[in-house]
């Protein structure tokens, strides 16, 4: 349902209009699908769909622009099999010429039902122990038609002895977590844009946990694994997320869900992902990346991160991120919002809740900061430009990434809100927050069910000054809309703190490499290189030494200094370069020729970190202290 705000009165007639528009809706028949995962160990998926229609021509599509992928990352290319039917006789169909998504057939006369099969090669996200299902890779429904006023009744087959993990009501034969052998599980009416937001989790190895029993409405974590014994989360990391349950609730002081379901997958075959749905979250990590405080830390910010979507990019979206289909091109502008507000909440939450400490959660904005501060592409490139296209710098070849800049909405939009949450509090002694601002932007219209309700940046803008008067729209517009040669560390300096280098990596910097087996070598600050632990350079800072020095990425060094290329070489050489005006000396690879390149580099290995400002507040220590009394696990 799509609810602009606007005065009371007027709200509340919109409401009850859209009330009556989706009662309405309610009456036409339904579409019927069944989700056949059976196949999924093969990685193939396989949909039976019946949907009422006329006599006549029918234009039916698959989703292009899937809501939270901010691109048209639609599943059209890994769909194959499809057959139409009707009466028992297959009937003939095309593709459209332009809109590749879109499926023509004409529906004989006297024909009520079509039946559509399809089958979906699958990419990602299955292994022979799990799958995870988002139903864009399946769905198929009238085209030009707004799918919230698409009524639809899906089901599920899973592989025999697989439990299931979903949002969705389960209604008739089966049943939650684990169905009999072949049976089906059916779930709820509800309509296509609902189903689409409601992904399924399945597995052989399956868990679900209640988290904060005493907060309604009620939070699961489902989990599946490709062994058995890491399905079985520790008690300690159960207690974090039911203290995240706990913030959460503080925090944003409502809900627009009827239950809250954590999708987990563990898996080093399944592959990574994180994504956001109203009333649950898609998230993928490897099989041991919850499995002890160390590992964790790479992954902290995920699960909170994905939960906060639910308020701010599910409920609250940017008027022109919402499309009433999934055919109509998404418009990015405020994804510094959408992301960026969720990123910096996200961060926050995960050191309230305990999943990180306050120290981590300071290195790991020191990281943010630093990379931000060193991107070239700040030089010529806007934050509000790498959220309007959002499509576009998306993944793609990674040589000079930096220049080119990617999806800094994310990280620039983390400073940003840092810094309007640390100006509130200046400005209010520390009264009040960016916290009361979430219960007026993302609280409004109290506890409801799933709901979609769009904002605009003068939204944003007002609520901020309804916390505290300041010229915001100026506050946003400057550091979002004008090219800005300097990351925002405002806030962190109004936090108590300042971006510093030093000459060994902070202490969550060595944690996460130890954690996540990462062999790389960091020398991004210092010579301005990212590369592998064989040398294989993927990118060079612009204006950086390297650069300076005409070094490409996709070159490979092989010695430095005449030896011997390795990490412990390279990192002795820029230590031995500071106060030495002697160069260093490389032989450097590129595709079939070798050459010699010396870098003018004299101020030794540099990574970034927080110092405190002594005499000055310290808001950042008060942004990551809990809102909430921590709770510890219990001791079995």
């Amino acid at each position: 349902m799509l609810m602009r705000f606007r005065p009371a009165p007027a709200c509340l007639g919109v409401m009850a209009l859209l009330l009556t528009a989706s009662a309405a809706s309610a009456q036409k028949p339904p579409i019927r699908i069944l989700a056949d995962l059976s196949d999924a160990p093969r990685k193939l998926y396989h949909a039976e769909i019946d949907l009422p229609v006329t006599p006549g021509p029918l234009t039916l599509t698959t989703p292009k622009w899937i809501p939270g992928h901010h691109s048209p990352s639609g599943p059209a290319s890994a769909i194959t099999g499809v057959v139409f039917t009707a009466n028992g006789k297959t009937l003939d169909w095309r593709r459209d010429d332009v809109d590749l998504y879109e499926f023509h057939v004409t529906v004989p006369q006297g024909v009520t039902n079509l039946h559509a099969h399809l089958d979906y090669i699958v990419g990602s996200r299955v292994s022979q122990k799990m799958a995870a299902l988002e139903w864009e890779a399946l769905l198929m429904y009238p085209a030009h038609t707004a799918v919230r006023e698409i009524p639809i009744e899906a089901s599920v087959k899973v592989p025999n002895g697989w439990g299931i993990g979903a949002a969705l009501a389960p209604v008739g034969a089966g049943t939650y977590p684990v169905p009999a052998d072949g049976a089906t599980t059916h779930f709820a009416a509800t309509n296509v844009e609902q189903l689409e937001d409601s992904p399924i989790l399945t597995g052989a190895y399956f868990h679900e946990y209640e988290l904060a029993p005493e907060i309604s409405p009620k939070h699961y974590i489902d989990v599946v694994a490709d062994e058995a014994a890491d399905a079985k989360l520790r008690p300690e990391f159960l207690a974090e997320l039911s203290n995240l349950v706990r913030e959460a609730d503080a925090l944003y002081s409502s809900h627009h869900y009827a239950v809250y379901h954590f999708l987990l997958t563990l898996s080093d075959v399944a592959g990574g992902m994180g994504l956001e749905h109203g009333q649950s979250s898609d998230n993928g990590v490897g099989l041991k990346s919850y499995s002890d405080a160390t590992r964790q830390i790479a992954d902290a910010d995920l699960l909170p991160h994905e939960f906060t979507h639910s308020w701010n990019g599910k409920y609250r979206r940017p008027e022109g991120l919402y499309q009433p289909d999934f055919a109509t091109a998404q418009q990015g502008a405020l994804l510094w919002v959408y992301e960026g507000m969720t990123q910096y909440l996200g961060n926050v939450l995960a050191a309230r809740s305990g999943l990180e400490t306050a120290e981590q959660y300071r290195d790991q904005l020191a990281m943010t900061a630093a990379s931000l501060d060193a991107e070239g592409g700040r030089l010529w490139r806007s934050t509000e430009d790498t959220a309007v296209a959002a499509s576009i710098v998306r993944g793609g070849n990674m040589a000079w990434v930096n220049w080119r800049r990617s999806q800094d909405y994310y990280t620039e939009g983390e400073l940003l809100w840092l810094d309007a949450d640390t100006l509130i509090r200046k400005l209010t002694g520390n009264k009040k927050s960016l916290d009361d601002f979430e219960k007026i932007f993302l609280g409004k219209g109290g506890n409801t069910g799933p709901l979609i309700a769009t904002y605009s940046f003068d939204e944003v803008a007002a609520d901020l000054n309804s916390v505290v008067a300041y010229d915001w729209a100026t506050f946003l517009r400057d550091r979002v809309g004008k090219v800005n040669p300097r990351a925002d560390v405002a806030g962190i300096e109004q936090g108590g703190y300042r971006l510093v280098y030093k000459d060994e990596p902070n202490a969550t910097s060595r944690e996460m490499a130890s954690g996540a087996g990462r062999r790389g070598i960091d020398c991004w600050y210092s010579l301005g290189l990212r590369l592998s632990a064989e040398g294989n350079i993927s990118d060079v800072r612009w204006n950086g030494a390297a650069d300076k020095a005409n070094m490409a990425p996709g070159e490979k060094i092989l010695a430095v200094n005449g030896r011997v290329f390795s990490a412990d070489v390279l990192r002795a050489a820029i230590r031995g370069a500071k106060g030495n005006p002697e160069p260093i000396h490389l032989i450097v690879q590129t595709e079939s020729y070798v050459s010699t390149v010396d870098i003018d580099y004299h101020d030794g290995e540099k990574f970034p970190a927080l110092e405190r400002v002594e005499g000055t507040p310290a808001l950042l220590d008060d942004i990551a202290r809990p809102m909430i009394a921590v709770a510890k696990p219990a001791v079995k």
